[in-house]
């Protein structure tokens, strides 16, 4: 059965984090909350949890999974960034957003699109998932927190907690952070390429 904890958003308790960081580090599967919904969180080494996620949400496997990073630059250990990518995520993070970029090396094969040799990145602006980053001191491999057949992410800590308590090792409640997803922008051609529209403002893009 999972564990529950109640984390505050504002100022988030550096035991509970310690915790949860410990949880990933062991291999656990862990929810958590991000700026724009909750999310399915894992190490990034750790095949075993992503499996898991792609069960738990009927994906196939070739469902795309985002690294949630701490930052710009770690962001450029695992993607390659031009500086007009930089420039522009520069002005968008933290925030909803995920960059669709070439990988690189650094990154397990099973974790990027199989054609394109791509990944999602992102870095959100959420105190819990921030600190829990800080102290993990790599990025949480991610996937938005969307029960089989729906459509939209689960928003209620408690009803998530009743729902997955057997199939994940950690719920957080973070409180309520939202169901709309990020808004996406391919950087892989050269130029920024709206993808799906999400909470992330994009008008500026289009002007």
């Amino acid at each position: 059965m999972a564990q529950f904890f109640e984390i505050h958003p504002d100022n988030p308790q550096k035991r509970l984090i310690q915790q949860a960081v410990s949880i990933i580090d062991g291999g656990g599967l862990v929810i958590y909350p991000t700026d724009s919904s909750y999310a399915f969180g894992c190490h990034i080494g750790d095949k075993t949890a992503m499996e898991r996620i792609q069960r738990i949400r009927k994906t196939d496997k070739d469902h795309h999974f985002t690294l949630v990073c701490s930052d710009l630059s770690e962001i450029g250990t695992y993607a390659k960034v031009t500086n007009s990518d930089y420039r522009l995520m520069k002005t968008l993070t933290p925030g909803p957003y995920t960059f669709l970029l070439k990988a690189t090396s650094v990154v397990p094969r099973r974790l990027m699109n199989p054609k394109r040799k791509t990944i999602g990145v992102r870095v959100p602006d959420n105190n819990i998932v921030r600190n829990m980053l800080q102290e993990l001191g790599q990025p949480i491999m991610s996937s938005t927190l969307i029960p089989p057949g729906g459509i939209e992410a689960m928003d209620d800590a408690y009803e998530i907690r009743q729902r997955f308590e057997h199939e994940v090792d950690l719920v957080i409640d973070g409180g309520f952070c939202g169901i709309e997803p990020t808004t996406v922008i391919s950087l892989i051609d050269g130029e920024a390429e709206i993808i799906r529209r999400g909470k992330g403002e994009v008008d500026f893009l289009e002007s």
